[in-house]
């Protein structure tokens, strides 16, 4: 099943609870954490994800492009964000993180930029419920989606089936209508979107579109 996670960086931050019921019929909602530092913008933290949890329904993904995530990442499941996911380049031990990510009860989930390889963290799949190949470089919304990782998605999904897991593995970064199905048929199945769903007239509405078109390009095995 495909699932869209609506990013909220590309929202009015001023309308933060409006924003997140227009897209009510969304799986999950993105929330982009960055800190200035591991990547160079500044967005929002943990009173925010508290306060959204508070105004939806919807579970929050929280995507934190943040230097420490050993240090932060717990705190933002303890606040009730039903996903994590922490950059590999950032975390000191991942595998500790994402035991203690699962421990706090929400969804490990790890990160890598488009230069970090898949390959050399192979073994530490099982530890986790998700795995993010970032399709843009991190850190802006809106950026034009790099096809180059393509491959990179389908040897992430081989290695997954590889080994039986149960995983999820999202993109994230330029996400529209013209990607998508590129982007389903190498193996991806959870997928953010910002500027094609807030940018569109009916968000729900692109939600849904984004859905059946990443259903449609899903290799038959996948369903």
């Amino acid at each position: 099943m495909a699932q869209i996670n609506p990013s909220i960086l590309s929202a009015d931050f001023a309308r933060l609870a409006e924003e997140a019921q227009a897209v009510a019929g969304a799986d999950w909602l993105h929330v982009d954490v960055m800190d200035n530092h591991f990547v160079p913008n500044l967005t929002l933290g943990l009173p925010v994800v508290e306060s959204l949890r508070k105004a939806t329904d919807t579970p929050l993904d929280c995507h934190l492009m943040i230097e420490q995530p050993d240090r932060w990442a717990p705190a933002y499941a303890e606040a009730g964000a039903g996903s994590v996911t922490f950059h590999v380049e950032a975390a000191a031990a991942p595998v500790r993180l994402a035991r203690e990510i699962r421990a706090q009860g929400a969804r490990a989930a790890m990160a890598l930029r488009p230069a970090t390889p898949i390959e050399p963290y192979e073994d530490l799949l099982p530890e986790l419920d998700m795995l993010l190949i970032m399709t843009v470089e991190p850190g802006f919304g809106g950026q034009a989606f790099l096809d180059i990782m393509l491959p990179k998605i389908r040897r992430a999904r081989r290695m997954m089936d590889r080994h039986g897991l149960e995983m999820w593995l999202q993109v994230d970064g330029g996400v529209s209508a013209s990607t998508i199905e590129r982007c389903a048929e190498a193996g991806a199945d959870v997928f953010v979107a910002g500027s094609a769903v807030y940018n569109a007239d009916d968000p729900a509405g692109a939600v849904a579109a984004l859905r059946e078109q990443a259903e449609r390009a899903a290799p038959a095995h996948r369903h």
